[in-house]
């Protein structure tokens, strides 16, 4: 069984080599433990191994894209076989020499991911953690756009600390002038984001402008957010962490991650099909932000299959970036499925991967 999504975009190529979604959210709201069962969406693994870290009974981790699949399984062979700071290294995520080349032969990998990134070694050398299609887009935005905006120093002094105050005033003062509004409603773009960040069939379902969207965002995250604690934005402005990482980048979870590695399967599969094929019970639901592809009609068919197959008291955790979609009244009412507005707002407001418009925590009861 395909998903609508898979009839119109193609996934051949490495769409993202991180998530772009805040996982201490993700662990907040789904409050994982020993027995839950868990069914994540892939992506690049980030939140995934951080939903492992919890640890679980099981995670099922699942992606339509086979290119997606393969980032997840060498960062699996990343946690079981080099230190920390390697890790860092050969994902490219900080800057220093490594011949990643002879790392990545050494690695202990299944025949099929290892072909495929036999095929791609140039991405392996320049360290694939910074070479999906999104993170070239981000790296374009700090090279040549960025710099038509704001200065170095100004870019450095947004990401440092400062009080509540001085930090909106800043955003007022400095950040928020005419080249930042005009630039950056064109590289976010429908047209732009559709080209070189996104396929533009992720923008199907979304209604009006969608880089006023998410200026409205960026203006919460460099304003009220704490920016000298963001992770992703200091990714974005520096093109790679110094001493701010996301959770699954942290010191502190890396040998958790690893201990806990035969809990965790990859498959490169539907999210239909896996449902069908499922014959068990899940407890949580990291489904990112894939209704968003979806009519809401084909939301609440995928939505009623997973509440078939959902424990007492499963929780269900999704994003919408753009597009407005939530589980339909009917589908609460015959599921008892209940969400607190309220926390789900409390969620999103504290939410660091700042492109996001709605943060759902839903619960079957």
């Amino acid at each position: 069984m395909k998903s609508e999504i898979e009839l119109r975009a193609k996934f051949e190529y490495i769409r993202y080599a991180q998530v772009w979604e805040d996982a201490d959210l993700l662990i907040r709201a789904l409050s994982i433990n020993e027995n839950d069962v868990v069914l994540s969406i892939a992506s690049a693994g980030d939140n995934a191994f951080s939903l492992l870290a919890q640890n679980p009974k099981k995670v099922y981790t699942i992606d339509l894209s086979f290119a997606q699949i393969a980032c997840c399984e060498l960062r699996r062979a990343m946690y079981r076989e080099l230190s920390y700071e390697d890790h860092l290294l050969f994902g490219g995520v900080v800057r220093d020499h490594m011949d990643r080349l002879s790392v990545f032969k050494r690695l202990n990998l299944p025949a099929d991911i290892r072909e495929f990134w036999n095929e791609n070694l140039d991405i392996i050398e320049k360290g694939f953690m910074t070479q999906g299609k999104f993170e070239r887009y981000f790296n374009l935005f700090r090279k040549f756009i960025l710099p038509f905006i704001h200065t170095k120093r100004n870019i450095q002094d947004l990401i440092s600390p400062k009080s509540d105050s001085e930090r909106k005033s800043f955003y007022d003062n400095v950040w928020n002038n005419f080249r930042w509004r005009m630039i950056f409603r064109l590289f976010f773009s429908r047209f732009v984001m559709g080209r070189l960040g996104r396929d533009k069939e992720f923008f199907k379902f979304v209604d009006g402008s969608v880089s006023d969207k998410i200026l409205t965002r960026a203006k919460h995250a460099l304003s009220v957010m704490d920016t000298s604690d963001n992770p992703y934005l200091h990714f974005i402005l520096q093109g790679q962490y110094k001493s701010i990482f996301p959770f699954s980048l942290r010191r502190e979870n890396y040998n958790i991650i690893r201990d806990n590695l035969d809990k965790i399967e990859f498959r490169k599969i539907s999210i239909e099909q896996f449902i069908e094929e499922y014959d068990g019970k899940i407890n949580a639901f990291n489904l990112s932000d894939i209704f968003e592809y979806m009519t809401q009609v084909g939301m609440d068919d995928l939505y009623e299959s997973m509440l078939s197959k959902a424990a007492p008291d499963a929780r269900f955790a999704y994003w919408n970036m753009l597009a407005p979609r939530k589980c339909s009244n009917c589908l609460q009412s015959k599921f008892n499925v209940h969400t607190d507005e309220d926390l789900n707002a409390s969620l999103l407001f504290d939410d660091k991967a700042f492109f996001y418009s709605k943060f759902y925590l839903d619960i079957r009861h």
